[in-house]
């Protein structure tokens, strides 16, 4: 299987519409580059789940990712719609897994639902949420993915626990695809989150470099192994930044500062460089086992960029 590609969506979080000071041009701006990435060869795009700009909040644009996701399944014909990833703290699961099940229907079956633990306490705080500790987070994760999974399976949800208490639910439609919607848990740990990944999951996304994607996708096959779980039927997906130029030197000095600062020694294995050298890295992932590679360009809004990125690196 030749590896597919992803593009990550701008919403505003990344202060990626910075300047965009209408809330409409804004929207136009983010479905047109979901548009350009269908219309170029991309397998799929997504979303993140922000409700304002990180790691500091400001009065920019951001958009929520839900009703963005179902916005791109409107605005889209062919490409996957996903997110990276949903915080299961921001929604109850029973009404996560009906509203998937509704944008599965609105894309005719283009939806994968991804899912994680959630992180940022500053944004929970501030739009009201309680933040427990991680080992909570992840206890409320795997319930939310038992009953969103009994919701796109069952008749009625019946579900009774310690965080999530379902008597009775009917989802009409569950959505199109079956069994059911792909779910997509992310994140790296590796004695809870990988293990959750190998009992409930159809698809995992970790690490940011090859080396870390080869450690973890070590770990989930044990997971599987232990739990009985086919290790092939996961579809494996990392992320990485993107920034093509004609040279490795021209590439590197486009990235803004705040971005070298945050990539930092991970420049040498990102696709920043020249074609050549992104097809080298390519293969990287590939030999590491990712199935599906997810790009966040370093400018999100630039059209040609994909272009170029297709032109020289999808078959």
């Amino acid at each position: 299987m030749a590896l597919q590609f992803g593009v990550l969506v701008p919403q505003g979080w990344t202060m990626d519409l910075a300047g965009i000071t209408d809330p409409v041009e804004a929207y136009e701006t983010m479905t047109k580059v979901a548009q350009t990435a269908e219309e170029v060869g991309f397998a799929s795009a997504w979303l993140v789940d922000h409700f304002h700009t990180i790691p500091h909040p400001s009065q920019e644009v951001t958009f929520e990712c839900w009703m963005s996701t179902a916005a791109l399944a409107c605005d889209t014909r062919i490409i996957r719609i996903g997110q990276l990833v949903t915080c299961n703290s921001y929604r109850h699961s029973a009404l996560l897994a009906k509203m998937a099940s509704t944008v599965d229907v609105l894309s005719h079956g283009r939806l994968n639902v991804g899912i994680g633990a959630g992180w940022d306490e500053q944004e929970y705080r501030a739009y009201g949420y309680a933040y427990p500790d991680g080992p909570e987070r992840l206890r409320q994760l795997r319930a939310a993915v038992q009953v969103m999974l009994a919701m796109w399976k069952e008749q009625q949800t019946h579900f009774e626990g310690t965080y999530y208490q379902v008597r009775g639910a009917i989802n009409q439609p569950r959505g199109i695809q079956q069994p059911h919607i792909p779910l997509l848990i992310g994140g790296d740990g590796e004695k809870v989150t990988l293990k959750l990944v190998a009992q409930y999951a159809d698809a995992c996304n970790v690490g940011d470099d090859p080396a870390t994607v080869r450690q973890k996708l070590a770990v989930l096959k044990q997971h599987c192994e232990t739990v009985g779980r086919e290790y092939e039927s996961i579809h494996r997906t990392s992320t990485t930044f993107c920034l093509m130029a004609d040279s490795d030197e021209q590439a590197r000095a486009l990235l803004p500062a705040e971005r070298k600062a945050r990539i930092g020694t991970k420049v040498t294995t990102a696709l920043i460089g020249s074609p050549e050298t992104i097809r080298q890295r390519l293969t990287a992932y590939e030999e590491a086992g990712v199935q599906e590679l997810v790009l966040r360009f370093v400018d999100g809004t630039n059209l040609e960029a994909l272009r170029r990125f297709a032109r020289e690196c999808i078959a």
